[in-house]
């Protein structure tokens, strides 16, 4: 799966979420410029990401994730 195909996955998720439609998130996006993404969002997020993608990430990676890319790239190495 390409970075694109997991941020589209990514954007789906959040904006469902958020119940916000304009939002569009790319490997640069921090939580801080979405509208709404607090952290209870972001753990709820990270929740969904998990069920989308049948992955479990450690407590750890999930607070130091700096940004999207950095979420999407924990995501791929997890599942090569």
């Amino acid at each position: 799966m390409t970075d694109q195909e997991i941020l589209t996955k990514f954007t789906r998720i959040l904006c469902d979420l958020l119940l916000d439609e304009s939002i569009v998130l790319t490997m640069e996006t921090q939580r801080e410029e979405v509208p709404n993404w607090d952290s209870f969002n972001y753990i709820n997020f990270i929740v969904a990401v998990e069920i989308e993608f049948g992955v479990k990430f450690k407590v750890a990676d999930i607070e130091s994730f700096a940004n999207v890319g950095a979420i999407v790239t924990e995501l791929k190495n997890m599942s090569t």
